[in-house]
């Protein structure tokens, strides 16, 4: 009977165990105090070189701030600027804009564009007022933007420019000069809201929209930015000079 023998293999060292998941390395956290620093300069020279910039809605009462920013989506201040007038003239309270017919008012505001939907948010908006807020537009964020056709930004500008409440409003100047300044890389207004209002003063958070949209308009232009006659391009990393 021939005996079997028994193998054994050596056993291979243990290798070293390694999570599935490498750990990132935390990126630094942005130095606030220095972002602060930074966008004071970027308003103090802004405020210099735009000392009128205000808000560019004509309007003499809340209510009708309210009416023009809701009209001013995807329409020019200036076309805006037009049509408001005799809006306010027809309809100089809550209440009567409330009682309109939709198709006197689309008529009216017409040449704004997307004018059934806004003439729908306008009567929408007065009815609101005129029933939850006895006919006088109501002063808090969260309030505003439970009216129809009011969102964050309509709000945030209502609150700076009627009540003297600082807010921060995003437009599509804010939004692209703020990602240029590198001051915010998201597109999201609310995002954007949420960051430049941490680094910038609050006495200053109504200005800001105005400075940045004069600039936009002036100088920062979308297709083509005049950096070279830009009194921000040694502070903005987007600089082409």
């Amino acid at each position: 009977m021939t005996a079997r023998r028994s193998i054994t293999k050596a056993k291979e060292p243990a290798k070293p165990r390694t999570s599935a998941k490498a750990k990132a390395v935390p990126k630094s956290a942005p130095d606030v105090a220095q972002e602060k620093r930074r966008m004071a300069t970027i308003l103090r020279r802004l405020h210099k070189e735009y000392p009128d910039s205000q808000c560019s809605l004509l309007f003499d009462k809340p209510l009708q701030l309210v009416l023009a920013t809701i009209l001013s989506a995807q329409c020019t201040d200036e076309r805006v600027n037009m049509v408001t007038p005799h809006l306010f003239a027809r309809y100089p309270t809550a209440q009567d804009l409330a009682d309109a017919e939709l198709a006197d008012v689309e008529e009216i505001i017409r040449s704004t564009g997307f004018y059934r939907n806004k003439a729908r948010n306008l009567v929408g908006c007065a009815q609101h007022i005129a029933m939850h807020h006895k006919g006088e537009v109501p002063k808090t964020l969260e309030e505003l933007v439970a009216l129809p056709g009011v969102g964050r930004k309509t709000a945030n500008v209502v609150l700076g420019n009627a009540f003297g409440i600082p807010g921060l409003v995003v437009d599509t100047h804010v939004t692209r000069i703020s990602n240029l300044l590198q001051l915010t890389d998201s597109k999201d207004a609310v995002k954007i809201e949420h960051a430049l209002m941490p680094i910038t003063a609050r006495k200053e958070w109504s200005n800001l929209a105005h400075l940045f949209i004069d600039h936009g308009r002036k100088v920062c232009v979308a297709r083509r930015p005049q950096c070279d006659v830009c009194v921000l391009n040694n502070l903005c990393p987007s600089s082409q000079v």
